[in-house]
């Protein structure tokens, strides 16, 4: 994949991996949730991979439960590796807004913080979610507008550079979101970022590597990480 802007505020865009804690082997899964010391099981197949990822119960308000969970992935044809959780809000919020996190971004006046960094069994494919949980409604709204405003920052590049693609909207019952198909320097799908609230929590979550060549992938993303935000 290309390289980002090298000038003014894009200088500080991080590369699209993601940080999160080391496994080996497929069938052995590291989680780390804050400092605690990581859990990993080891098994084989699905049954066993589906059980070893499992991650913390869901808690009451945002915590880890209302980020994408194991499940999730399988059901779009993606293996978890690893996860790390943290609830201080301070993860790098997308490819396009260099180390800005949702702490910075709401000022730190958001009543609770939920990140999450996974990574796949697939080489290059990667995921991070952060959310957070306005004060009122109004506010979950306008960390919403923020958010979309960062993304759509990278919507305009130069060629040759990767770049965010044009907006879909998407409602669910649990809420509703607008995703961003991603693309390489070549025009090729690369993966995707979607903002997303349900009542007073918004959140965004960006999959870096793509499973398929569908540009829509990113919609079953959305709606699955919408689900869990609701809860």
């Amino acid at each position: 994949m290309s390289e980002h802007r090298a000038v003014g505020k894009k200088s500080a865009r991080r590369g699209r991996g993601a940080g999160v804690a080391v496994a080996t082997g497929t069938a052995l899964v590291a989680i780390v949730i804050g400092t605690q010391p990581a859990a990993a099981h080891a098994g084989t197949g699905a049954a066993n991979r589906s059980a070893a990822v499992s991650t913390a119960a869901a808690e009451p308000g945002l915590g880890s439960g209302s980020l994408m969970q194991s499940e999730d992935f399988f059901q779009q044809g993606l293996t978890p590796v690893s996860a790390t959780v943290d609830l201080t809000g301070k993860q790098a919020l997308s490819a396009c807004s260099g180390e800005q996190t949702m702490r910075a971004l709401t000022k730190g006046k958001a009543a609770a913080y939920a990140d999450v960094a996974w990574r796949f069994d697939s080489d290059g494919t990667s995921l991070t979610e952060s959310a957070a949980e306005g004060s009122t409604a109004a506010s979950a709204t306008t960390y919403e507008k923020q958010l979309n405003a960062v993304v759509r920052d990278c919507q305009d590049e130069p060629a040759g550079h990767w770049y965010y693609g044009k907006a879909h909207t998407i409602t669910v019952q649990a809420g509703a979101g607008t995703w961003y198909s991603s693309y390489n320097g070549d025009g090729k799908v690369a993966g995707g970022v979607a903002v997303i609230r349900s009542g007073q929590k918004v959140g965004i979550v960006e999959l870096t590597g793509q499973p398929s060549d569908d540009a829509g992938y990113m919609a079953g993303i959305a709606a699955g990480a919408l689900n869990r935000l609701a809860r």
